[in-house]
């Protein structure tokens, strides 16, 4: 069956790039499945795509969630796994995927209620991990992330049908003007960027490196860029970023002395479970999209790290 025929969001086709204006909510059931956050934050977020809650983990934490991220970059039974991801050029990891079951302290976090419960008030439902991470990056060298949309990669690739996903970026260090800060387009989340480019098969082995198929072209990113904005997420340690699969956003490299360190948890609707990926691609890794099992999270009652 050929799911781009009734596509809504159809992408990387033979046609030239468009700007597909969004289908669906972005804060679901009116943002009273949970309550975590206040209407006005529920607003904000709504309206930008994305909301930053600052001091949500204390310094103690943070150090613990730091040492253990530390721990596994440097840890050969990790970095020789295909989750980790190094930089392109050099063996520094740039990633480790699927945390939340590498590490019992990640696993804990992604069950945070801190967390877990501001997921599941926007979208309105229980929600399970699409994928984890944590990323890295090393001062003077670490490489940068461009400009995307993830629901476009994980529409595509993944079969994720529509968009009821959510990341959250913990920071573990400060996160400053100069180290490569979460950049994001306030309000690009209504506009959905369908992209050139038909995509290679097993693309993820080069992708998460470097992208060079899912990339936006340049007018629909200055299009957006001059109707939102560019916003830095400049932040001390311990604070958190939610945003909506949708919001265009990227980083640059970071050349200062000061590394840059965030875990990323990425949470889906129970009723947003994935699907085939589109045009017969082979489906990705299990630790980079989960599909074998939709399970929904369970909120800890106690802290991360209690």
């Amino acid at each position: 069956m050929n799911l781009a025929i009734n596509d809504l969001y159809s992408s990387r086709t033979d046609r030239t790039s468009a700007i597909i204006a969004r289908r669906d909510p972005v804060v679901y059931g009116g943002g009273t499945y949970a309550s975590a956050l206040e209407s006005d934050q529920v607003a904000a977020y709504e309206r930008d795509g994305f909301l930053m809650l600052e001091n949500v983990f204390n310094s103690d934490e943070v150090q613990e969630l730091l040492d253990e991220v530390r721990r596994m970059s440097a840890d050969p039974a990790i970095t020789s796994m295909e989750e980790a991801i190094t930089e392109p050029g050099s063996d520094e990891v740039r990633s480790i995927f699927r945390v939340h079951e590498l590490s019992q302290m990640l696993g804990r976090l992604a069950c945070d209620p801190r967390l877990i419960h501001v997921a599941r008030q926007l979208l309105g439902s229980e929600v399970y991990m699409h994928q984890s991470r944590a990323n890295m990056k090393p001062g003077f060298k670490g490489k940068e992330f461009y400009w995307h949309s993830d629901f476009e990669t994980w529409h595509v690739e993944d079969g994720m049908p529509g968009m009821r996903a959510l990341s959250c970026s913990v920071l573990l260090t400060d996160n400053n003007a100069c180290n490569g800060p979460l950049m994001l387009v306030p309000g690009s989340h209504q506009q959905f960027i369908s992209c050139q480019g038909v995509t290679p098969d097993e693309h993820y082995k080069k992708s998460l490196k470097k992208q060079e198929y899912g990339v936006p072209d340049p007018v629909s990113l200055r299009l957006l860029a001059e109707q939102g904005g560019i916003q830095a997420m400049t932040a001390k340690a311990g604070s958190v970023v939610f945003f909506e699969c949708n919001t265009m956003h990227g980083s640059n490299g970071n050349i200062s002395p000061w590394p840059r360190a965030n875990v990323f948890m990425v949470y889906n609707s129970m009723e947003n479970t994935l699907e085939a990926p589109r045009y017969g691609l082979t489906p990705r890794p299990e630790h980079i999209a989960t599909r074998k099992q939709f399970t929904p999270l369970v909120p800890l009652e106690d802290e991360v790290t209690a």
